[in-house]
């Protein structure tokens, strides 16, 4: 009730609010699904362009390098002129984009690309968060963010099965081609539910200083626990299954590409379900700081137990087999779906700590940490698996896990 009394105070009746965040949840459906693309066609796309997939993989990175960057000034725009037309511009560009990935004809013009998409696709998670902190309660925030979170993942489970089909069936450019229809639906929805209405709090000091203020937000000693573990967290979850999941079920798990798309498909339907349970929970028992410690090392545990599963690694050995079988992996891919949930409660922590002037920084400022940690997983990630292997990878990634939830206990600490 709260919260519907909220948003008509604000002038928006609760059913157009939650028509626009809806639309705008599609918008951060669609960036999901098109960061993952390389994930399921990534030795196609190596093969088409004559390089190695490790050295397109590292490629990738630019994308989520490009989308870092630009939390700072779409985070400041969002504050200064509202989330409807930075929205539908960065939706503009999400299209223009598409259109050059699905044409790209070597590394250079898939890095552009890839660039593109990065920045276009930046803030289509932090416009209907920016939109819902700013017109809900902090009880109904929570809620509301593992929701927007969890229809944005959708995109990931479009990537799996029913993607892998289409690149086997059409090529890898047939899925930019998919996604670039999808960009202009949203195009269109955006437009059509998100209302016309002037930014909350609107900040009038200079753009340069906005952005500033962005950067300052994050290094805060009230955000610096959020951030660290932002650094890492959406990073393992983003690099597992948007570039490892595949050629590791490939490669070192002998799957087809459609039967790797099967696995990564639910992996992803945990990555869905997972924002929704959290959320309730978080609203029923609360205990946020814990919840999201706990979350974090589980996953981080898991990540280990994945790596040991490999050919002659220590899970395989106890058990005697070569190879662990796509079951075991399976199981813990759907664990480390749930366990990874608990990012939505990172910015229920942020929306409590910040006033509403400077929610759409704040916010961004934790986005730019999750997705700058992501570019620099990726980036390091294809360093450690062209020396020493994808077991390594996961290893590496559950460690710096841990360094995550250990920063985040000390700076978190009332």
């Amino acid at each position: 009730m709260d919260g519907v009394v909220t948003t008509r105070e604000a002038g928006i009746g609760f059913r157009a609010l939650v028509l626009a965040l809806l639309a705008l949840a599609c918008g951060h459906m669609l960036s999901t699904l098109l960061r993952t693309i390389p994930a399921i066609s990534l030795d196609l796309m190596a093969s088409d362009f004559g390089a190695s997939p490790q050295a397109l993989a590292s490629l990738t990175s630019v994308y989520h390098f490009a989308f870092a960057a630009s939390q700072v000034p779409v985070g400041a725009a969002m504050d200064r002129f509202g989330v409807r037309p930075v929205s539908l511009s960065l939706l503009a560009g999400t299209v223009v984009g598409t259109l050059v990935s699905a044409l790209a004809a070597g590394p250079a013009s898939f890095v552009l690309g890839q660039f593109l998409l990065g920045v276009a696709t930046s803030g289509m998670l932090m416009c209907p968060m920016t939109l819902a902190a700013k017109q809900m309660s902090a009880a109904k925030f929570g809620l509301w963010s593992g929701l927007i979170l969890s229809i944005g993942n959708i995109g990931m489970l479009l990537s799996a099965s029913p993607l892998a089909f289409v690149v086997d069936r059409f090529g890898w450019r047939a899925a930019f081609w998919v996604s670039e229809g999808f960009a202009l639906a949203v195009l269109v929805a955006v437009f059509a539910l998100v209302p016309r209405q002037p930014a909350a709090h609107a900040d009038d000091s200079s753009p340069l200083h906005q952005m500033a203020e962005v950067l300052r937000l994050g290094l805060s000693r009230s955000l610096r626990g959020l951030i660290a573990l932002s650094l890492v967290s959406l990073g393992a979850s983003l690099t597992l299954r948007g570039l490892w999941g595949g050629p590791w079920l490939m490669d070192v798990k002998g799957l087809s590409r459609i039967e790797a798309g099967n696995v990564l498909g639910l992996f992803t339907l945990a990555m869905i379900v997972g924002p929704l349970c959290i959320g309730v929970l978080d609203r029923k028992f609360g205990h946020r700081r814990t919840m999201v410690a706990a979350a974090h090392a589980t996953a981080a545990l898991l990540l280990t137990l994945l790596a040991a599963g490999a050919p002659h690694l220590a899970v395989s050995n106890l058990f005697g087999v070569a190879v662990m079988p796509s079951q075991y992996d399976l199981v813990l891919l759907i664990l480390i779906g749930l366990s990874t949930s608990a990012q939505p409660l990172i910015f229920g922590m942020t929306r409590q700590l910040v006033d509403a002037q400077n929610t759409g920084k704040a916010l961004s400022a934790v986005n730019l940490a999750f997705f700058l940690g992501a570019a620099l997983m990726q980036s390091i990630t294809a360093g450690v698996a062209a020396l020493f292997g994808l077991p390594a990878v996961l290893l590496y990634m559950a460690g710096v896990l841990l360094i995550g939830v250990v920063l985040f206990w000390v700076y978190t600490k009332a």
